[in-house]
């Protein structure tokens, strides 16, 4: 059986699930989600946890056992908690600011970067290097952090440009002068 298949999932407190109509719906305090339910896979409530478990043992189903228990998961910390990423702006100059719902970046290019977070997505921009990317959805959070990352990835040399909080950039060494 799958390793992360087989482990059960605990319903968070103000948090219901329903399955109808080959949808999984997940209703919490901060939203809900939905997602397809996949064939060969059941969802069961039990005493306040989440049991998957499949029908038969093809591969396919295997694979999908182990997919729907992450993404039930996800789902449930989603609306209970949320997810939250943070970004810090490395370089002379490089900084961030809200304009509405807008964020406008100045990397050093000639003209701002400017980029509208998708619907359920939250930018909040702490100080002008730090910035933080939050929702319900855990795919639509990390994928608005690395369209956000990807405007100026970090380069090796000197460090500049938009990083995860924590993250390590491995230096190169520059050139070594004159011989």
């Amino acid at each position: 059986m799958s390793r992360i298949g087989r482990r059960s999932i605990p319903l968070a407190k103000g948090v219901t699930i329903t399955v109808a109509n080959g949808e999984v719906l997940v209703q919490g305090p901060k939203g809900k989600l939905s997602t397809p339910e996949v064939p060969g896979v059941d969802l069961a409530v039990e005493d306040g946890v989440i049991k998957v478990t499949r029908q038969n043992d093809q591969k396919q189903t295997k694979a999908w056992h182990g997919m729907m228990r992450a993404l039930v998961a996800n789902m449930v910390t989603g609306v209970s908690e949320g997810f939250k990423k943070d970004l810090e702006i490395v370089g002379v100059g490089y900084r961030a600011q809200l304009q509405g719902k807008k964020l406008v970046l100045n990397l050093g290019y000639s003209n701002p970067v400017e980029y509208e977070a998708p619907a359920g997505v939250e930018i909040a921009v702490e100080s002008p290097t730090k910035l933080s990317v939050s929702g319900i959805d855990k795919q639509a959070v990390g994928q608005a952090a690395a369209i956000i990352r990807g405007f100026r990835e970090p380069e090796p040399y000197q460090g500049k440009g938009i990083r995860y909080v924590g993250e390590r950039i491995i230096r190169k060494a520059g050139k070594t002068g004159a011989r």
